[in-house]
């Protein structure tokens, strides 16, 4: 593990890299254009798997011939020991929903501490079929459900009876057999809080890395059901799936707003994620010239983007018109490389902003962190941070007044007397604890809604402080907020943002054109998921873990490369 020392050195002093400015990287469009990278959660995550070959075993397996029961998979770890339960249930299809109000699933699980005897499966069978409305305890890391995928899961199974493989064409459409709707972590309905997880159990203590490791060990069960069902159906005629095919299915998942406050609520965290990103690619962009082997490896993965993107199914207008772009731009990537020597990567990088839109730079910038895995993965353990907010009441207020001036100049540019600046609010629902969006001329409730108004707050906090300036400039922060106690949560963030190197996501959150998609997009981005197939401009499905490597590969050799997969290339004769 690299010193800390290091890394900061890197990131501010003397001697620190060249890192894009937030002004650039913090846009809220350019943050909803990044793809997956060798630093997404799920990435990470695999490669410790596979490294300290994790030992993972079905010790109960109890499905009837229509793949209904129990399952139970044990997990030793280097430095512990995990359960993982499942209960599959008959869910009739006019019940199946994706949405957050739904009530039942095909699939609902839980990742747990140590092993599970039955008096303790039966505690979590009458618990967690109900999500919200059932409660477990802290041995619990992360509760999930999921539903069968309506065009591909009997499909799948039907073939697999015949004695057939599935039609890779209709895989590539939808590259999974569940789509999960939820996955609940953080002590969230009684489980284990983050603290917990992250002091006493290093295997999850990355973000997210226990919420990603449920959904993995839910892909490889939908694997393994599948194949059950299709025995039970024709014993003498069923087929296994193909390797090659089994790993190109991933796991689906629906999100919606519930994840985009998290962007906002977490600025010393988000920053953390961009500040490593960044740093990577500061790294690459110091290199230097690049060698023969890392500039094939570059062309390699650039057309591999191009032909992932190509593949990517999705019937949203807007989704469809920005795959064309990237398309557009790999393919004139690719034409540049070949009419030209490359000086070095900067160069390459200052083509990509002149000549590709956002998504097409910022898949350039994920490619060049695929080249240079000495590089990056040595940065995956420092994506973690205190989330600590403190006030520092003895700044001055002329400090604090320039503070805002230098770090928030994209709020203060902001006209927030225009009506459409402030037309949208969110709040959070009373029915389901989820968050939503409101507009002011069409929704009541403004009154409740959540402060994520970041940019205004600091504009409203702005102007109060320069009047209290223009008469006390020698005083300090407390005393201004003796007086004006509604600011002191803005001041607060302003001033424990000031040594952080990104702070604030520059974006007006209630202007009534803000596309929360980008929100949710950055944030699936750092999960390392792919497909983005919005289906409004409030939800989104994708893809995780597509191309991942399966149970059976660990222990073997792995070359990580499974960045953007492909379909298989099966001759039709070898996947009978």
């Amino acid at each position: 593990m690299i010193n800390p020392a290091v890394i900061q050195a890197e990131l501010k002093g003397p001697g620190a890299l060249a890192l894009r400015p937030a002004s650039q990287v913090m846009d809220l469009e350019r943050l909803g254009s990044l793809h997956q990278s060798r630093l997404s959660f799920m990435r990470t995550l695999v490669r410790r798997i596979m490294r300290e070959r994790w030992k993972i075993e079905a010790v109960r397996l109890e499905l009837d011939n229509d793949g209904y029961g129990t399952v139970v998979y044990r997990i030793q770890t280097p430095t512990c020991l995990y359960s993982f339960v499942l209960f599959s249930s008959y869910l009739a299809p006019e019940d199946r929903n994706d949405r957050v109000i739904a009530t039942q699933w095909d699939l609902t699980m839980a990742l747990c501490e140590g092993d599970v005897d039955e008096a303790y499966v039966e505690q979590l069978r009458q618990n967690v079929p109900k999500q919200e409305a059932g409660r477990v305890d802290a041995r619990v890391f992360v509760l999930s459900r999921a539903n069968r995928s309506a065009r591909n899961f009997d499909y799948v199974v039907d073939q697999l009876a015949k004695g057939e493989q599935p039609d890779l064409k209709r895989i590539t459409q939808v590259g999974y057999l569940y789509r999960t709707t939820a996955v609940y972590g953080s002590g969230k309905l009684g489980m284990a809080d983050w603290q917990k997880v992250a002091a006493r159990h290093s295997d999850f203590a990355r973000p997210f890395a226990a919420e990603m490791f449920t959904c993995f060990m839910l892909r490889n069960f939908s694997l393994t059901q599948v194949e059950h069902i299709a025995r039970a159906r024709a014993p003498e005629q069923a087929v296994a799936m193909q390797p090659q095919i089994k790993r190109y299915f991933g796991i689906g998942n629906s999100t919606g707003l519930g994840m985009a406050p998290y962007l906002i609520n977490h600025p010393l965290l988000i920053s953390r994620w961009i500040e490593m990103r960044e740093l990577a690619l500061a790294r690459i962009r110091a290199f230097g010239v690049p060698g023969t082997e890392r500039l094939a490896r570059f062309k390699t993965l650039a057309a591999r983007a191009h032909q992932h993107t190509l593949e990517i199914v999705t019937e949203d207008a807007w989704q469809t018109g920005k795959n064309q772009q990237v398309i557009e731009d790999l393919a004139a990537l690719q034409s540049h490389l070949a009419k030209q020597p490359l000086r070095d990567w900067n160069s390459l990088i200052a083509w990509a902003e002149q000549h590709c839109s956002l998504q097409g730079q910022e898949m350039v910038n994920s490619i060049l962190l695929e080249v240079y895995p000495d590089l990056v993965d040595e940065l995956e353990d420092y994506t973690c941070v205190g989330e600590h907010q403190d006030l520092a009441p003895g700044m001055s207020v002329s400090e604090l007044k320039a503070l805002i001036e230098e770090r928030y100049r994209w709020a203060l540019d902001i006209d927030f007397s225009a009506p459409s600046a402030t037309e949208t609010f969110w709040y959070r629902s009373q029915e389901k604890q989820e968050p939503r969006l409101g507009g002011s001329e069409l929704d009541c409730g403004r009154a409740k809604q959540m402060p994520l108004g970041i940019g205004l707050r600091v504009v409203q906090c702005y102007q109060g402080l320069c009047d209290y300036a223009a008469q006390h400039p020698e005083h300090s922060c407390a005393y201004f907020l003796f007086l004006k106690p509604e600011y002191r949560g803005i001041v607060r963030r302003i001033q424990s943002l000031r040594h952080s190197l990104y702070g604030d996501i520059q974006a007006n959150l209630l202007d009534q054109d803000v596309l929360p998609m980008h929100l949710l997009r950055c944030k699936l981005a750092f999960f390392g998921v792919s497909k983005f197939d919005p289906r409004s401009r409030l939800w989104v499905r994708n893809t995780m873990f597509q191309g991942a490597p399966l149970l059976d590969d660990i222990g073997q050799p792995f070359d990580d490369d499974w960045f953007l997969p492909l379909t298989p290339a099966i001759d039709t004769e070898d996947a009978r």
